[in-house]
């Protein structure tokens, strides 16, 4: 199967499986490809309170903050209750 990563992407959302089924088939004669959506990257994002959330992905290098966090004994139960109560 060819490498379709540069190729423009068109999401189809469909009712019935044999739907389905045609565009699987008529991708091997018109050179596109079927990618089913556990298999797909999703970019959604959240807003909470105003602030974009984006989805982490494990792409993203966080060694530079080893030094910062490292033998801190941060209580992650601690810092929930005293830093992160719900206003409102």
């Amino acid at each position: 199967m060819k490498d379709h990563t540069d190729m423009p992407e068109l999401i189809i959302k469909y009712k019935n499986k044999k739907a389905l089924e045609a565009l699987m088939d008529f991708s091997k004669y018109f050179d596109f490809s079927v990618v089913a959506p556990s298999q797909a990257l999703k970019e959604e994002t959240l807003t909470i309170n105003g602030v974009t959330v984006i989805p982490a992905d494990n792409t993203i290098d966080t060694s530079a903050l080893e030094a910062i966090f490292s033998n801190r004994n941060i209580d992650a139960k601690k810092l929930r209750r005293d830093l992160w109560q719900r206003t409102g």
